[in-house]
């Protein structure tokens, strides 16, 4: 009776599970080490342009291949396993992206090219990053982030395709779109193809923000759009390619893989930290209000366990919270390195559908000396003059925003050509 009752559980199991589809790798594949998948709300249900390799692998075959990539570069499968005596079923498991390609037969990968925070992701914001070799593949990795943010034609030399696959957060003044232009850019000067693995963005839901002036295009924002864009990156990708943002107007050969059970309003949970100082949805959903703290002498998070939820510095009037940033993982020399910080803790906050400019005004007002409040990079953080000038001022949040609407209205009537998905 028992062993009826297993068997009964287990073809329920296996029923449950018909409606994935089995992806058949080759031996030389299936022997690869890997970790079994953690399921994030949405996570489940949506399926990645990497986890789509039937739409992809036969592309790449028998082609010398880039990836650009970091630590977010995974894709997960289904493989068969016995589950019971002569009982086949299956479990997801995820490979990183580099080891799969590189172990596939007839896929040639000769390089892999890594954006800001490095290959591992761990390097601190903004810091050059220095060519390498992966130690598990002995593949070169060669920095986007360091002597040049664009590749060069003697790097994509032989090349035949760049695949790309890294975790945006759908910020403009995040630097993997930037890393994505110079790419597409690299290889259009090229006749390189470019295929991106598309992957959900999880400040998708919204477009808010001021639109980036050309005068203060940067790194840190190259296109006209605002700090929030609502767009996965291979939708950015097309715009970028269609907009022709590209120097000289070159047209970049370019495939998006898309994702599967996705749009917009999804909510999707990142089982992978982007980067070092984005740790969890809270922090990824209150970036774009504290990202503009970057460009400030106030300190939001870095040099903590609880970066971009919470922010401070030495010189606020005593509060109830307080921290002391210290140096950690992709934060050597956070701001105020410590020094007691009072502040507002975020961790509890609600979840933001526009951002919040309450923080930046409570911030400046709580500052005593306001001509030191401002740094040299706020107004490329924020993409315009005005920003500062408006909470220098004293307008309100509602004052503000009322300046960016009709910047919004024209972009969303821009992107809405390149959507791919509701």
């Amino acid at each position: 009776m028992i062993y009826f009752k297993l068997r009964k559980s287990t073809y329920l199991f296996l029923f449950l599970l018909m409606n994935f589809q089995l992806i058949s790798c080759d031996k030389k594949v299936q022997n690869l080490k890997s970790t079994t998948l953690i399921s994030h709300k949405d996570t489940l249900k949506i399926k990645t342009g990497a986890d789509r390799t039937a739409l992809y692998l036969s592309k790449l075959k028998d082609k010398n291949i880039a990836i650009v990539a970091n630590q977010t570069s995974v894709l997960s499968i289904l493989q068969r396993e016995e589950v019971a005596p002569n009982v086949m079923g299956s479990k997801k498991v995820r490979y990183h992206l580099v080891d799969y390609l590189y172990n596939y037969k007839s896929i040639n990968v000769k390089k892999v090219f890594s954006p800001e925070h490095g290959f591992r992701g761990k390097a601190d914001a903004g810091a050059d990053v220095e060519d390498g070799i992966d130690a598990k593949t002995g593949l070169p990795i060669l920095s986007l982030h360091g002597k040049n943010r664009k590749p060069t034609a003697k790097q994509l030399k032989n090349i035949d395709i760049v695949v790309f696959d890294i975790q945006d957060v759908g910020v403009r003044f995040y630097t993997y779109i930037s890393t994505l232009h110079y790419v597409m850019e690299a290889c259009a000067e090229l006749g390189i193809r470019v295929i991106i693995l598309d992957r959900p963005n999880p400040n998708a839901h919204y477009i808010d923000g001021p639109v980036l002036e050309p005068e203060h295009t940067s790194f840190l924002g190259k296109h006209p759009v605002p700090v929030v864009y609502g767009m996965t990156i291979g939708e950015y990708g097309q715009m970028i390619n269609g907009e022709k943002w590209l120097a000289n107007n070159v047209i970049c050969d370019l495939t998006v893989v898309p994702l599967e059970n996705y749009d917009h309003n999804s909510s999707y949970s990142l089982p992978i930290k982007p980067s070092p100082n984005l740790p969890n949805d809270k922090s990824i959903n209150l970036y774009p209000s504290l990202g503009f703290f970057e460009g400030t002498t106030i300190n939001a998070g870095r040099g903590t366990d609880f970066q971009f939820q919470r922010y401070g510095a030495p010189f606020f009037k005593k509060t109830d919270f307080s921290y002391t940033p210290k140096a950690n993982e992709g934060a050597k020399y956070p701001k105020h390195k410590n020094k007691l910080c009072y502040g507002v803790d975020l961790r509890n906050y609600k979840h933001l559908s526009q951002i919040d400019l309450s923080f930046l005004i409570d911030a400046y007002k709580r500052t005593p000396q306001k001509e030191k409040f401002f740094g040299s990079t706020f107004t490329i953080h924020a993409g315009t003059e005005n920003l500062q000038q408006q909470i220098e001022q004293g307008l309100s949040e509602t004052e503000i925003r009322k300046t960016w609407q009709q910047g919004l209205e024209d972009f969303k009537k821009i992107k809405e050509q390149y959507l791919m998905y509701d």
